[in-house]
């Protein structure tokens, strides 16, 4: 077989180092991949797969991106899973002897990306590294984009649930764990769900205990453990050694921007866990997965990418201690009071870049002049922005305008380094500004000088010559050169030196013009490097001061946020609930915070809320589908989680004693790929839901038991009301929607139980939902009617009368008075649905009552019922 070239040798020996991913090797101008790679990379980039010999008989497979603008293929090849090394040549092609030496120089992969145009600006790009063992694990998450580190351990027969809603709340784009993990149930129908998440088994060597230690003791120049994170076990200093280690393989530097650990308690925050999160729809919907409609939609008016990542951040992570609450209502509040103040503080912000994502690459050597440029057009607006809180007296804001650092030092090194509009690239020139640096300005006047003489030379030669048309030109082969055409070739001096012969011309250097060549050549190259000299220095000067910098994002970020709550606060008529220790939750004309904004205008009708483990511990919610029960429920606790963000609610007034977590149990589905029905997906969420709450718990159940037959159903609903609602056992505060109307009669047979309707009201066969939560059960559930009202044929629904009457003869129940069906009804009834009294109808949609005054309402009133008698 013949031998390989030795370039390809030299692909193959760094390929094998690297086989789990796709190798971008450099070759001049291009990222090239051969082999697998070439071919996966043309299929998924729809890039023309060629061949390159490499000394074999058939060519190999080669595909290549052009490396100035290989960020977007690479961001493409990331986001399906897949793994990219870089391969550069690191040393000057003009002076290897032999072979260019080239090494991978980074490793990116799906939770690794610092580069802007492959991350979503709104969102964090998190690794978790999870490492578990039985009963016991410990989970780490790190965004090297922002350097932010979050570590968390648990213990006990519950922590694999734990881990799960962990995984949840942070949504990493990449996992790595260790072999035992593997088998966990609830971590392989995580992965199952997550179909976007790259997960990676790591050898158990990676996991030892004393290496990991020593790896975090290094990375964060410290002698003991507990330094860092105090009360941090030996399953958590794995997760963050492994981390590390794995972030120190694939960046290839050091990992400056990773300065502290957040090591957090589960109880530090409001336990949601995948149900609440999705059902509630806290920052995406459960149809489409978008943003509009969700908790997220409403609240986030934020200027910055910055605010926008700590505003998901609050709504995933609700606070449970009422200080850190207060003070972020008492800033919000200010903000409310003071709206010229939120209006410009809000103006400035606008303008800001993400420092926080621009300091990491700028410290990890990746930076360009161009995001030098951009950090101090931020660092600019800090002054102004600082003078706007100056007089601030909420202790939040006050503190946010202390950590805004003016930077002015920065803005002035960079203002007088980096040129205004500089080049993309940072290796050709153009970077640093004249009168920044003497060596510097003396290369370019040789430069220029150099030109005006070459212009000097060409104008007396043509003198000297006779010919006219004598020109001074360049190329990268022959250098400066002097052409002459053809016609004069009989003038040209004998002193001129034939270098290249074309078809119409000759072209000729002389010694005068070599020398001026090597003159100006070598200062262009000189300058070419001295600019990047000194833009590094200014970009490792301006790394230097990270910690600064990055302290200012983050108050940039809170001040953001707090802009944002209070804007949305005004503009919706919320008010500042009282957040406090007690179990009560007493809501005064509450709103859903997203329906009452996709309402198009139309009022939404408030309702008010009792909760408490004493007299209120358990409202039984009744009422026909499609009148508001699951929107109620969905309501209050989105209010509660409102609050414990530190935001204003949608209410007239509100108390919310601290919910410690909230659990949901609205809609079903089938869970087909797991082999789950619909009840056994619903039983799982409640058995999930009565072993984890605790007292302090808001819950949320919607239907329970409808899955099976009516008996077991409304057996299973009972029991597990009475679970809920029985203080010796739980007592948890729960709103408890259900179309058991024989549940009502718990109200008094248990303490802490209170029946609520949706009350509606019903003409003839027509039925008006009212939207209003009143005492009481309802008077049925109104099934036949909504069905008329969704457009059932009127035929089925005659049938379905019928039915309903015979059933309940047959059973011997006392008929509500709603369904007792008239012997002579009519064929013909009103409804919206029938489609057949268009003119009505069309009378009706032409309304404007906004402009109607009452006795024109009347007026109106009248027409439209005399014309449907008629």
């Amino acid at each position: 077989m013949a031998e390989m070239t030795p370039m390809m040798k030299q692909y193959f020996e760094i390929k094998e180092q690297y086989p789990d991913t796709i190798l971008l090797f450099r070759l001049g101008d291009f990222y090239e991949m051969f082999f697998d790679d070439a071919k996966i990379a043309s299929r998924l980039l729809e890039l023309v797969l060629t061949g390159r010999d490499c000394g074999q008989e058939e060519r190999a497979p080669m595909c290549g991106v052009p490396f100035h603008s290989a960020d977007s293929y690479i961001a493409r090849l990331v986001a399906k899973g897949y793994k990219v090394a870089i391969c550069e040549q690191t040393e000057d092609p003009a002076k290897a002897k032999g072979l260019v030496r080239r090494e991978v120089v980074r490793i990116i992969t799906p939770g690794t990306v610092i580069e802007s145009n492959m991350l979503d600006e709104s969102k964090n790009n998190y690794l978790a590294c999870l490492c578990a063992f039985q009963n016991c694990a410990g989970i780490c998450f790190v965004d090297i984009s922002t350097g932010q580190v979050h570590l968390t351990e648990f213990e006990g027969a519950k922590s694999q649930e734990k881990i799960a809603n962990e995984l949840v709340r942070f949504s990493p784009s990449e996992l790595i764990i260790n072999g035992e993990a593997v088998s966990m149930s609830y971590l392989k129908t995580f992965l199952e769900k997550q179909g976007n998440l790259t997960a990676e088994v790591l050898e158990e060597k990676e996991f030892d205990h004393k290496a990991c230690e020593q790896a975090v003791l290094e990375h964060f120049g410290v002698s003991d453990i507990q330094s860092i994170a105090q009360g941090i076990s030996q399953h958590g200093t794995i997760a963050l050694g492994v981390a590390l280690n794995y972030l120190y393989a694939v960046q290839k530097t050091p990992l400056d921007n990773v300065r502290e650990v957040d090591f957090y308690s589960d109880s530090k925050f409001m336990k949601l866990d995948f149900a609440a999160r999705r059902n509630l729809e806290l920052v995406e919907t459960m149809r489409n997965r978008e943003k509009r409609g969700s908790l997220l939609w409403v609240l986030d008016k934020t200027k910055t990418a910055m605010g926008k990542r700590l505003m998901r951040s609050y709504i995933e992570q609700p606070l449970i201690n009422c200080v850190q609450i207060i003070k972020r209502q008492n800033a919000v509040a200010e903000l409310v009071q003071n709206p010229q103040m939120c209006d410009d503080a809000m103006s400035q912000l606008i303008n800001i870049h993400d420092i926080e994502r621009l300091i990491t690459r700028i410290s990890y050597g990746t930076a360009n002049a161009r995001e030098l440029r951009s950090l101090a057009e931020t660092v600019e607006l800090l002054p102004p922005l600082k003078s706007i809180l100056q007089n601030c007296t909420s202790n939040l804001l006050g503190t946010i305008c202390n950590n805004i650092d003016p930077l002015s030092d920065i803005f002035d090194l960079i203002d007088n380094s980096i040129a205004t509009e500089p080049p993309f690239t940072v290796r050709e020139g153009g970077l640093i500004k004249d009168g920044f640096n003497e060596e510097l300005d003396a290369l370019r006047l040789i430069v220029n000088d150099g030109k005006s003489f070459i212009a000097a030379i060409e104008v007396s030669e043509q003198e000297r010559t006779g010919i006219k048309k004598l020109k001074i030109g360049y190329n990268r082969v022959f250098g400066y050169y002097i052409e002459v055409s053809n016609s004069y070739k009989e003038l040209v001096p004998d002193e001129y030196i034939r270098k290249q012969t074309l078809s119409n011309c000759e072209r000729f250097i002389t010694q005068e013009l070599k020398e001026l060549e090597a003159k100006v050549l070598g200062a262009q190259e000189r300058i070419a490097h001295l600019e990047y000299e000194i833009f590094s220095q200014v970009r490792t000067a301006v790394a230097d001061e990270l910690v600064r910098i990055q302290r200012t994002a983050h108050a940039i970020a809170q001040l953001d946020v707090l802009c944002s709550l209070a804007k949305v606060a005004a503009s919706n008529n919320y008010v500042c609930p009282q957040v406090n220790d007690s179990d009560k939750i007493n809501i005064k004309d509450g709103r859903h915070p997203v329906v009452e904004l996709v309402l198009d205008g139309a009022p939404f009708v408030p309702n008010d809320t009792v909760l408490d483990c004493t007299d209120n511990v358990t409202a039984i919610i009744t009422g026909p589908n499609m009148a508001g029960k699951s929107t109620y429920m969905r309501q209050v606790a989105l209010i509660v989680i409102m609050a414990q963000i530190g935001s204003f609610v949608p209410a007239s007034s509100a108390t919310i004693g601290i919910v410690d977590s909230v659990f949901t149990r609205v809609g079903a589905s089938d869970d087909l790929a797991s082999g789950q029905s619909t009840f056994m997906v619903e039983m799982s969420e409640v058995a999930g839901i009565l072993s984890n709450a605790t007292k302090n718990s808001l819950i949320v159940l919607d239907e329970i038991g409808r899955g099976t037959s009516t008996f077991d159903g409304m057996s299973i609903a009972r029991a597990v009301l009475e679970f809920v609602a029985d203080r010796k056992k739980l007592g948890a505060k729960t709103l408890f929607a259900t179309h058991y109307h024989e549940l009502t009669e718990m109200e008094d047979q248990l303490d802490g139980v209170k029946n609520y309707n949706i009350s509606c009201k019903k003409r003839g066969d027509d039925i008006i939902f009212l939207r209003r939560i009143v005492r009481g059960g309802a008077d049925g559930s109104y099934g036949i009617e909504v069905a008329k009202l969704a457009g059932v044929p009127n035929s089925v629904v005659k049938r379905a009368k019928v039915i309903l009457q015979e059933l309940e003869q047959q059973d011997g129940i006392e008929k509500p008075q709603q369904h007792i069906l008239a012997s002579q009804q009519e064929e013909f009834q009103l409804s919206i649905a029938s489609g057949k009294n268009d003119e009505i109808i069309e009378k009706l949609k032409q309304l404007d009552v906004n402009t109607l005054t009452p006795i024109e309402a009347l007026t109106v009133l009248y027409d439209l019922a005399k014309q449907a008698n008629n």
